[in-house]
């Protein structure tokens, strides 16, 4: 299936903010950013991953901040007070 086709059935670009433990040094917190279509709310494709990084990746989850958002939306309009031209 196309990014296309998963985006007409609701997919959204959906962007997590993981923090994690380093292995060696736990008091220590790291960032990794995950990007990938998925479908709100539920968001199986970040459970899938966050399943695996549990099972398959030493650093221990800190914290996950998601953000979603809908590429294939209704175009917006907006109506503008003035034009500048520039050379």
């Amino acid at each position: 299936m196309t990014d296309l086709e998963r985006q007409l059935q609701g997919y959204r670009l959906t962007t997590a903010e993981i923090l994690y433990h380093l292995p060696d040094h736990p008091g220590l917190l790291q960032t990794f950013v995950w990007q990938k279509l998925d479908l709100a709310p539920r968001y199986p494709e970040l459970q899938r991953f966050l399943d695996f990084w549990s099972h398959h990746i030493d650093g221990r989850l800190h914290s996950v901040r998601v953000a979603s958002t809908g590429v294939v939306k209704p175009s917006e309009l907006r109506n503008c007070a003035a034009e500048f031209r520039l050379h």
